[in-house]
């Protein structure tokens, strides 16, 4: 299991090997990071889930957000700005499908937030133009176009690069841990951490782009 210090250790030992074999044309005395010395200076771990959370985000924005039929469950965590804060819409209103074309969100219980809801729903990039009938709001759900499919598939993309760009945060904010140590071990140590969490990087974007790949397919039909 590479998410345990050890699981790195093996790895780093085997990439120095490499690196050395490449420089001199011969295998060299593996040169082994202990996993203590490791911990000392970055939790590798913690790198990874961090990088696995951005993913894990994608995921969720993707299968809450992005889909091409408009449901009920898709208006639940629409962001509503109150003169109390902010508030999902399902906190607000009860949200149900009236029918296959048309969804109501009931505002009965926080009438004087019908407004902003309103807002929140048409601002929401879904595309939905809702209407007020007294302290019910009437969503009609668009016909799925070909327009609608591509600006779903054009918002996939940008979600995903927004990720990367968190992703691309949480490497150089551990790359950076790793060189404040730069005076106190070995270069090749520094060396072979960078190069663990750039590749720890890597297989995070390569995940971001097989969602977005599988994401746009379903998009585009």
């Amino acid at each position: 299991d590479t998410c345990r210090p050890r699981g790195h250790q093996m790895l780093l030992t085997r990439q120095l090997a490499t690196k050395k074999a490449k420089g001199k044309g011969q295998t060299q005395a593996r040169v082994s990071i202990s996993a203590a010395l490791v911990e000392d200076i970055i939790n590798l771990e913690e790198t990874s889930e961090d990088m696995q959370a951005v993913v894990d985000a994608l995921k969720e924005d993707f299968s809450r957000n992005l889909s091409v039929r408009t449901s009920p469950g898709a208006l639940d965590h629409i962001i509503v700005m109150t003169k109390d804060g902010k508030f999902p819409l399902n906190q607000l209103g009860q949200i149900s499908q009236k029918s296959p074309q048309l969804i109501l969100v009931n505002m009965t219980s926080f009438p004087e937030s019908t407004a902003a809801a309103t807002k929140a729903i048409r601002e929401s990039g879904m595309n939905l133009n809702p209407e007020i009938d007294g302290t019910i709001i009437r969503v009609p759900i668009p016909k799925v176009t070909r327009e609608h499919r591509e600006s779903l598939a054009k918002l996939a993309k940008q979600s995903t690069n927004k990720s990367k760009e968190a992703l691309r945060k949480v490497r150089s904010k551990s790359i950076n841990q790793v060189k404040k140590f730069k005076n106190k071990v070995s270069e090749d140590t520094v060396w072979l951490l960078e190069k663990q969490i750039q590749q720890m990087a890597d297989s995070a974007a390569a995940e971001m782009d097989k969602l977005l790949a599988a994401k746009t397919k379903e998009l585009l039909g």
